[in-house]
C-alpha cells in the first residue's frame, strides 16, 4: 500500500478523526467541568464509586443491569480496548473483527503484537461479520496454528452507519459462542439512531450475558470528543470478575485515569439529566437530517451508500465513477481520500483506513463539517427546523454534489451508445 504520510508519521498517527458532533459544548456540562477544575488529582484507575454508580445506571436503563464491580472507565475508548484486549486475549490469542470496522480497533491489536483477522460483513448488517464466514475464518486460523480468542463487533457501525438486525446478530453471536470466542461489543453509537421507532438495536450482551463485554465511547452521545472517556460493562460471572480485575491492572500500569474535571462531567452525563438528553436528541435529529441529505446527494451523483441509520457519518462507494476518477489519477482508496479531501475541504478518509480493500473506492464522510465553521453557524443549524436550508449547510452540500455530478456526467459521456 502506498503511504502518503509525512516522513516519520505512521498509519496510527495518521488515522481518521472521530466523527464529532461539531457543536458547542453544552453549558451544563461546561459548568460541571468547571466545578472540579481546582482538583488536580486524577480518579483512581477505573473510576471512583460515584462514577461507577452512574455508569451502572446508564447500562441498567438500557436493559443491561450491572453492579459497580463489573464496570470500569478509562480516558477514551482506545486505551480501554487496549486493556480489554490484553486481559481477554492472553499472551498468544488472536482477534477477529468485521470488514470494514472502526479505524481505532486495529492499532490496539498491533500495539500488543496481536494478529487481527477480518471477516466480511454482509451488506446492511452493520459492524457484524457473516456467521458462516466467521466459522470458516476460525477454522482456518486454528489449522494454521493460531488461537482465536476475541471477536470485536459493533451493532451501530462506524464506518457504515448501519445497525445490525437482531436475527443475523443472533446468528453471529451463536457462532462466536460455539467457537469459544469472547465478544467485545462496541456500542458507542447506540444512542444515535436516526429513526429509533423503526430501528431495532439489540446488544449482544442481551443474547449472551456470560460471553460479552460492552464498550462505549462517551463521545458518541454524551461528551465532547475532546473530553475523552469510555466505559466498559463486564459479564456478571467469575470470568467477568477476573477480566475486570485484569483490566484494572492494565489501566493502572498505563496510568490511564480520568482527570477529575472530565470525570465529573462524565458522571453528570451518565446520569442523563434533562439538559443532556435534550441536547442529545436535538443533535441526533440534526445529524440524521444532514446524513439523509448527504446520502441523497451521493446517490444523485451516481455513487452508492448504505442508508445511514446511526451516528454522524455515511460510507460512500464511488465505484460506479471509477473510470472518471481514473482519468484524474484516482485508482484506489488512498487516491480517493486525497482527491476528495482536497476538493471538499473536509476529511474524507478512505475505506482502507477501516480495514476495507485498498482497491475499493470507498470513503467515510462525516456530517459535522457540513455545520459551518463558527459556533454561531452550528448553533443556528441545531435550532433550525430544516438545517439543510441554511446557506452554509446548503453550500456544503452543493459542493459535495458538484464534485460528484461532474464525475457522474463524465462517466455517462464515456459510456458507449445503446
Amino acid at each position: 500500500m502506498r503511504r502518503r504520510e509525512p516522513e516519520g508519521h505512521g498509519p496510527v498517527r495518521f488515522g481518521p478523526p472521530f466523527p464529532a458532533d461539531g457543536l458547542p459544548v453544552l453549558p451544563e456540562l461546561a459548568a460541571r467541568l468547571a466545578t472540579a477544575e481546582h482538583h488536580g488529582e486524577a480518579q483512581p484507575a477505573g473510576g471512583d464509586p460515584a462514577l461507577l454508580e452512574a455508569a451502572c445506571g446508564y447500562w441498567t436503563r438500557r436493559g443491561l443491569p450491572c453492579t459497580p464491580d463489573r464496570v470500569t472507565l478509562a480516558p477514551g475508548a482506545p486505551p480501554l480496548l487496549l486493556a480489554l484486549t490484553a486481559a481477554l486475549a492472553g499472551d498468544h490469542g488472536d482477534i477477529l473483527a468485521p470488514r470494514p470496522r472502526a479505524a481505532w480497533w486495529a492499532p490496539c491489536a498491533r500495539l500488543l503484537g496481536k494478529r487481527l483477522f477480518t471477516v466480511p460483513a454482509p451488506a446492511g448488517s452493520g459492524g457484524i461479520p457473516d456467521p458462516y464466514a466467521l466459522l470458516e475464518t476460525v477454522r482456518r486460523v486454528r489449522e494454521e496454528g493460531g488461537d482465536p480468542r476475541l471477536l470485536v463487533l459493533s451493532v451501530a457501525d462506524d464506518p457504515t452507519a448501519a445497525v445490525a438486525p437482531p436475527e443475523p446478530l443472533h446468528e453471529t453471536v451463536e457462532a462466536a459462542a460455539s467457537e469459544g470466542l469472547h465478544v467485545i461489543s462496541d456500542e458507542t453509537w447506540r444512542d444515535t439512531l436516526h429513526d429509533p421507532h423503526d430501528t431495532v438495536l439489540v446488544s449482544p450482551a442481551e443474547m449472551l450475558p456470560r460471553g460479552v463485554t460492552v464498550v462505549s465511547d462517551l463521545a458518541g452521545s454524551l461528551l465532547p470528543a475532546g473530553w475523552t472517556a469510555a466505559v466498559a460493562r463486564f459479564p456478571e460471572d467469575e470470568a467477568g470478575e477476573r477480566a475486570h480485575a485484569r483490566v484494572l491492572d492494565v489501566l493502572t500500569a498505563l496510568g490511564a485515569r480520568l482527570a477529575a474535571p472530565v470525570a465529573e462531567a462524565a458522571r453528570y452525563a451518565l446520569d442523563e439529566p434533562r439538559p443532556v438528553t435534550a441536547r442529545r436528541e436535538a443533535a441526533v435529529r440534526l445529524h440524521a437530517r444532514l446524513a439523509a441529505a448527504a446520502y441523497r446527494t451521493v446517490l444523485g451523483g451516481g455513487a452508492l451508500a448504505p442508508p445511514p441509520q446511526a451516528g454522524r457519518h455515511l460510507y460512500a462507494d464511488l465505484g460506479p465513477l471509477r473510470e472518471a476518477l481514473a482519468a484524474r489519477g484516482v485508482g484506489d482508496a488512498q487516491d480517493l481520500e486525497d482527491f476528495l479531501t482536497a476538493r471538499l475541504g473536509m476529511p474524507a478518509p478512505g475505506g482502507h483506513r477501516f480495514g476495507d480493500d485498498l482497491g475499493a473506492l470507498r470513503v467515510r464522510l462525516s456530517t459535522a463539517p457540513l455545520l459551518g465553521g463558527t459556533d454561531e453557524d452550528r448553533e443556528a443549524a441545531l435550532a433550525a427546523p430544516d438545517p439543510t436550508e441554511l446557506p452554509h449547510v446548503r453550500d456544503a452540500l452543493l459542493t459535495l454534489g458538484s464534485v460528484l455530478d461532474e464525475l457522474r456526467d463524465e462517466a455517462q459521456r464515456g459510456e458507449p451508445p445503446r
